[in-house]
């Protein structure tokens, strides 16, 4: 963000907490903020904050006579390099469908010649409506950036789509759109991500499967495109929608996992998330029947992808294993680190609701240390290990 001078428009929803957050990581990246805050807006935040933060004077109406003896509305749009609307409500972003300009946020919105990025937040059920989609589908058609939001529990309680993302992940997408170096360190670099579970059949309708949801391997993916990255996808059986910027695998049985992970190399990263069924049976060709009895199972090894890419003559540079333990989490993720001859392992407790769960907490083993993180949502735990990842391949670099 050096250099660039964001106009942001505030609106009026419970997220607009996240803009002060927001407001803050721009200047931090060298950025400079003006803010335009809605009268619903400022029920949920301060114009005094807003103000405290930027450095800037916080705009709030059109019929300020002082500023609109300049045309400020037209200055405002026309001096910023781009406009950010966070968090963009159901209204606002029906207002910028329509081509209504009712108040100095809309005015604007319609006067700008600047690229446009909006970050929605709402209920679930407003973002599933179908006016909302409708009006989501011609702002992208308009040439509005929408960012997608993120999925989890809402201040209502309710649970779906709807959340707003992380200011990190906002900084990091607005960054990727407008080619900021600083926000895309990943820029020019393959990274490969497994994620998921595997079915492994046994008769043409059984399988052997685990609980593993992909959400947190989709989150790391998702996040590593952010930061510029080139992302293979290799996912397992799950039914996410793939990440924007990702090129996504989809495969069912462990061996066609290590099929689809070989074919994605060279990577300059490996970050194996997807949880492999060990082992696997040979599959009957026809369903097997109640009334014959238990069947008799002839099994063998899955391939160990892991560290079968850590023997392999395409070893990636740096390469990151996961390991969903239920007991001695730390010492068991520090053994198979060594044994598999991973440079990083990511561990984590799934006795719990882990699984399909929306927040995590683990442990980054390395050959030097372990960094215990505290419990976030996945998707935090995404944008923080994606960090790690790009600082380690600059660093090599």
């Amino acid at each position: 963000m050096r250099g660039k001078r964001i106009l942001l428009i505030v609106g009026g929803g419970i997220a607009a907490y996240k803009a002060c957050e927001l407001v803050r990581l721009i200047r931090k990246a060298g950025g400079s903020v003006r803010c335009v805050l809605t009268r619903s807006g400022a029920e949920f935040v301060t114009p005094m904050t807003l103000a405290a933060l930027s450095e800037q004077p916080v705009h709030t109406s059109l019929w300020d006579l002082k500023d609109e003896v300049e045309m400020g509305h037209i200055q405002l749009s026309r001096e910023a390099d781009l406009i950010l609307v966070c968090p963009a409500t159901a209204d606002l972003l029906a207002k910028m469908a329509a081509g209504i300009a009712d108040d100095l946020a809309t005015t604007l919105l319609l006067a700008t010649d600047k690229p446009v990025f909006a970050a929605p937040a709402m209920n679930v059920r407003m973002w599933l409506h179908a006016a909302t989609r409708r009006n989501v589908a011609r702002l992208r058609a308009d040439g509005i950036h929408i960012l997608e939001p993120d999925e989890g529990e809402m201040a209502c309680g309710e649970y779906g789509p709807g959340r707003l993302p992380q200011p990190e992940a906002i900084l990091a997408w607005v960054g990727r759109a407008v080619g900021d170096a600083g926000a895309r360190p990943l820029e020019g670099r393959h990274v490969l991500v497994t994620a998921g579970p595997t079915h492994e059949p046994i008769d043409p309708v059984r399988m052997i499967a685990n609980r593993s949801s992909g959400k947190q391997g989709f989150a790391i993916a998702g996040a590593l495109a952010d930061l510029g990255a080139r992302v293979t996808l290799v996912a397992g059986p799950v039914a996410l929608p793939t990440p924007a910027g990702v090129a996504r695998v989809d495969v069912e049985t462990a061996d066609q996992m290590d099929a689809a992970v070989r074919a994605a190399l060279p990577a300059d990263a490996a970050i194996l998330v997807a949880a492999v069924a060990d082992w696997k049976v040979e599959a009957a060709p026809a369903k097997l029947k109640k009334a014959e009895g238990p069947p008799r199972l002839e099994w063998s090894a899955n391939p160990d992808i892991l560290a079968n890419l850590a023997a392999s003559p395409q070893r990636p540079p740096l390469l990151v294993g996961f390991a969903a333990e239920t007991g001695n989490v730390v010492e068991t993720a520090r053994n198979k680190r060594s044994a598999k001859n991973a440079d990083w392992i990511v561990a984590n407790d799934v006795s719990g609701d882990v699984m399909g769960g929306e927040s995590n907490q683990v442990h980054l083993i390395t050959a030097e240390t372990v960094e215990s993180w505290e419990q976030a949502p996945k998707t935090e735990i995404a944008r923080r290990l994606a960090e790690r990842i790009a600082g380690r391949l600059t660093e090599r670099t």
